[in-house]
């Protein structure tokens, strides 16, 4: 199959329909907000061509344009511009729009997807944006028009005042605004009323972020395949766990694996740490709403100190407890800061000392990125891309809802050590190579 080919046709910036308040132009940001990596959150929504659906392609780019610029209204932060890494200049600057053609069939695009391939159709890279006028928005978005007459949405969300659920809760709010749906959400943006801003000078957030190459490859679970896993993961000799679900079954397989690759090469011994995002939208008191917006989310981790052997229910018992013990106790702990820092600086330690292996982990599958319907029907695929870290792999749903696509960043030397490993290549029936 021949790659296709990206053709990009216009630029520009598009800004709110209406001028954001005076009273609203500073918006302060969280601590979870300072302390979140300075790079882009990529996702792409793929649509088949409607049939019946008579609205040309200038037309659907106006309609698209016009509701952004609505929705934008209410999400106002989004159009401006960081300042001092402490609060958001909502100046109504603008995002980045970008219209682009792709020189292929939806079709084949979607049946043996390619990294390489996907990262076209995004308007900007992880760590920014590729026009000049646009290098400092926090949003950025590229429309591709498949010579089939499908398209591809793609957003990139700057990651120090979003996170993923954000990301998803404003592209179905601009969903809803394009299909002229009456009830549509009311973000919120007071995140920093409930962790207030700290002094962060000594804590770097671009700790973790490699300048070698990262590789990513495309993990598919299906209904029956997710099934087998649970089984495996419940019956292991010495699980504790007997009802595991999908992400953790997933997890404990993936990091089991990536255990393997780290130990068999001539290394020191070293500690292997696992960290899940989990949301805090629920397990903060009271509890913040679906369109709360920011950084909403915690780490869950835990460590297996290295040995002869790890067995794979060492690793099943872990990830239930690291993500168990995710409580309200832990979130008022995140909220006083203090220990959550304390444990950012250590965490940074190992990281740069080497003693820690770490692997990351981020579930999107309670994310409604199926429900994206701008008109013209719902999403055939969605995906992430590559990110900028070692060892972290998104976990999304299928399109079907039923099955896991585990999209695993790796360095490039590592991966050729874990595509040898037959008992996780036998679980995979969708692997992508870049």
């Amino acid at each position: 199959m021949a790659v296709s080919h990206v053709e990009v046709i216009s630029r520009e910036m598009v800004k709110p329909s209406s001028p954001t308040p005076h009273h609203l132009r500073n918006l302060k940001l969280s601590f979870l907000d300072q302390i979140a990596p300075p790079i882009y959150i990529p996702v792409i929504f793929f649509y088949q061509a409607k049939s019946g659906y008579d609205i040309d392609r200038a037309q659907k780019s106006q309609l698209l344009k016009q509701s952004l610029s609505d929705t934008l209204t209410r999400f106002y932060p989004l159009a401006g511009r960081i300042k001092n890494d402490v609060c958001i200049d909502c100046n109504d600057a603008g995002v980045e729009y970008v219209e682009a053609q792709a020189h292929a069939q939806l079709s084949h695009v979607i049946k043996n997807p390619n990294v390489e391939e996907v990262k076209q159709y995004l308007p900007i890279g992880p760590f920014g944006a590729i026009s000049a006028a646009g290098r400092e928005a926090l949003l950025a978005i590229q429309i591709n028009s498949f010579d089939c007459g499908g398209l591809a949405i793609a957003l990139c969300i700057s990651h120090k005042i979003a996170d993923g659920s954000s990301l998803v809760t404003f592209t179905n709010a601009w969903a809803a605004t394009a299909r002229g749906a009456i009830k549509n959400v009311t973000p919120s943006f007071d995140l920093a009323s409930h962790f207030p801003p700290r002094d962060f000078s000594e804590f770097m957030p671009t700790t973790g972020i490699r300048t070698e190459k990262i590789v990513t490859r495309r993990f598919v679970f299906d209904k029956m395949k997710l099934a087998a896993l649970k089984k495996a993961a419940s019956s292991a000799i010495g699980s504790q766990v007997k009802d595991p679900t999908r992400v953790e079954a997933v997890s404990a397989l993936i990091w089991s694996h990536l255990i393997d690759v780290e130990k068999s090469k001539v290394v020191p011994q070293k500690t292997f740490a696992a960290t899940h995002a989990v949301s805090l939208r629920t397990r903060i008191s009271p509890s913040l709403p679906d369109h709360a917006m920011g950084n909403i989310w915690g780490y869950a981790h835990t460590l297996l100190m290295s040995k002869d052997e790890i067995k794979f229910a060492d690793v099943v018992n872990e990830v239930r407890s690291a993500i168990r013990k995710f409580d309200s106790d832990y979130v008022k702990g995140l909220q006083i800061g203090d220990g959550y820092l304390d444990y950012l600086k250590r965490t940074a330690e190992n990281f740069c000392e080497r003693e820690v292996e770490f692997c990351k982990f981020s579930s999107w599958l309670r994310f409604p990125v199926y429900e994206v319907d701008y008109g013209w029907g719902k999403p055939v695929w969605v995906c992430p891309t590559t990110l900028p870290f070692k060892n972290v792999i998104i976990l999304m749903s299928t399109s079907c809802g039923e099955g896991i696509e585990a999209w695993v960043n790796m360095l490039e030397d590592d991966i050729t050590r874990l595509e040898f490993d037959h008992k996780l290549l036998s679980l995979d029936v969708g692997k992508t190579n870049d």
